[in-house]
């Protein structure tokens, strides 16, 4: 019976989200990992895919530790989990540390595609950047769609969508002047083209002519 009530109680602990232990430490660690393990899915930080799997695997076993330990077993002592805890927060500091970094070289150097991916982790801290983002996104929209983050912000603010829609259409209208400066271009070219090789018929005929002519004058000669 008393085995019942420990597997009992280690299947209620199992369905909360995160061992009550060391919350304040944990919570962190366990609330980030998915979004640590997607960033194998940006190829920036495909060097780290062994990191970040081993880490993955640590983390599962460390937040098994904690459910255990809140049973009462003795497998593993507070002491040892929350060392586990402070090791494992170091890496997850790392990858938020270096996925701020990420933003702002994306940002830098106008990588369009990163920046998008970056602000998509749920690892940045895109409240406090929101003007920038959005900055950002109507700067480069020819080259962003606007999903995730960005497409939230945009449902949110009626401004920014009404402000996406003139963008949408100064960019539409800016290619329809290239296409219609293109097309003017090509005829120029058509034209030219056709003057040239007209010109070129001309002087040709001229040419024919003029060695007719010279032909009929020595021939008359010999006459």
């Amino acid at each position: 019976m008393r085995n019942f009530f420990i597997f009992l109680l280690l299947s209620t602990l199992l369905l909360a989200q995160n061992p009550v232990a060391f919350a304040a430490l944990g919570d962190v660690i366990y609330n980030n990992v998915d979004k640590i393990e997607k960033l194998k899915n940006i190829d920036e930080y495909k060097i780290y895919d062994k990191k970040i799997d081993k880490y993955v695997e640590d983390v599962k076993k460390a937040k098994e530790e904690g459910f255990a330990l809140e049973t009462g077993s003795n497998a593993v002592s507070k002491k040892a989990y929350l060392n586990k805890l402070r090791e494992l927060v170091k890496t997850n500091d790392f990858f938020v540390r270096s996925v701020a970094s990420s933003y702002e070289a994306a940002k830098k150097h106008e990588k369009s595609r990163l920046f998008s991916q970056i602000i998509n982790t749920g690892l940045l801290d895109t409240q406090e950047r929101k003007k920038e983002i959005i900055d950002y996104y109507f700067a480069h929209q020819e080259d962003m769609n606007a999903t995730g983050l960005i497409q939230t912000y945009l449902d949110e603010d009626a401004k920014l969508r009404a402000k996406k829609e003139a963008q949408q259409k100064r960019i539409m209208s800016k290619k329809e002047k290239e296409a219609e400066r293109i097309r003017r271009i090509r005829e120029n070219d058509k034209r030219e083209k056709e003057r040239l090789e007209k010109k070129l018929q001309e002087e040709l005929k001229k040419k024919k002519e003029e060695i007719r002519e010279y032909q009929k004058k020595e021939l008359s000669k010999t006459i």
